[in-house]
Parts: structure tokens; sequence; C-alpha cells
């Protein structure tokens, strides 16, 4: 799946072109790697997405084309947040 319809499934970020554009910002990185929109999400995957001033660090748990509310938070696993300094 690509990542930024990953992002938009998983209720990480709310709309898909927002997640593409942060994707285009290099604010995303799949395993320590930047990536782009169109990058490849698989199970096992960790993916690292600077908000601002905040980092959070998921686990990708199951992909799926599309999850009702409820089940979102499912399809990931948050490993870190951490706020960044200045």
């Amino acid at each position: 799946m690509r990542l930024d319809k990953f992002l938009k499934v998983s209720r990480l970020i709310k709309r898909r072109t927002v997640a593409k554009e942060i994707c285009d910002k290099g604010r995303v990185s799949v395993n320590g790697q930047v990536a782009k929109a169109g990058a490849n999400v698989k199970e096992g995957d960790e993916i690292a997405i600077q908000f601002g001033q905040k980092l959070v660090v998921v686990q990708v748990q199951s992909v799926k084309e599309t999850a009702k509310k409820e089940e979102a938070d499912a399809m990931y696993t948050v490993i870190r947040e951490e706020k960044m300094e200045v």
C-alpha cells in the first residue's frame, strides 16, 4: 500500500492530500529512510512522522484498504512519541 494512503486509512493523518504534502517535504521516514508518498508500506515497517515539534514513531501491524474508525488504531502500534527541542 502507498504510504500516503496508509497514513490516511490508519487515521494518523486526516487527509490523503495532507499526508502527501508531509511526505513530499521529507518529514516522513520508513525504516530510517526518508520516504515519498508513493513508497510501499508493509507489515512490520517502522514509520517516523514529524508533526512540527513532535516526533511520532509507529510500527505497522496490518495493512487494510479501508478501516472503520474503531479499527484504525489497530493498524499500528506507537513505539514512541517525543517532543523535539528547537
